[in-house]
């Protein structure tokens, strides 16, 4: 089997963007990214997005600088599902620390949903560590427009920025 190496950029995720991340979820979750791009505006976050040469993200997510006190938050990380376990969510992971590193950070936080443990694997190998557990639920939309209830344990992880 042959290897192909793809160059990937890193940069702000735009409103225009918003048509080529059908692959992020529902109409419902592209609107939770639209308020990000509007909270970038402000300051408060960054919203990144990894694109290949053709320039449409392949990955986005973003980190707030608003909480914790004297640390970010990393979240709504997502990589095109047939893209995953390619190396991009390392790339935007680095990029949303790069940022926080920036902003004269030395924390990072996110937290993963117990059953994502291929997240939580990547998250361990980059060096997050667990620091607690919080229960999390939120309405989720699907494909035929009703709505469930979702209720999940998170696992918090926090990394030393260096």
């Amino acid at each position: 089997m042959a290897e192909v190496v793809v160059p990937l950029t890193t940069r702000n995720l735009t409103e225009s963007d918003l048509p080529a991340c059908g692959w992020y979820g529902t109409a419902t979750d592209l609107v939770y990214v639209a308020e990000a791009i509007q909270r970038a505006r402000r300051g408060e976050v960054d919203y990144l997005a990894v694109c290949p040469p053709s320039g449409l993200p392949v990955a986005v997510g973003g980190i707030d600088y608003t909480k914790p006190p004297g640390a970010a938050t990393i979240w709504q990380l997502s990589v095109r599902a047939e893209l995953r376990s390619c190396g991009i969510g390392t790339v935007l992971i680095g990029e949303l620390e790069q940022r926080a590193r920036d902003h004269g950070l030395r924390w990072v936080e996110l937290g993963v949903d117990d059953n994502n443990s291929r997240s939580r694997t990547l998250y361990e190998r980059l060096g997050y560590a667990q620091t607690g557990h919080e229960s999390a639920s939120w309405n989720q939309q699907a494909p035929d427009g009703s709505t469930t209830r979702y209720e999940t344990r998170i696992t918090l992880m926090r990394k030393q920025l260096s």
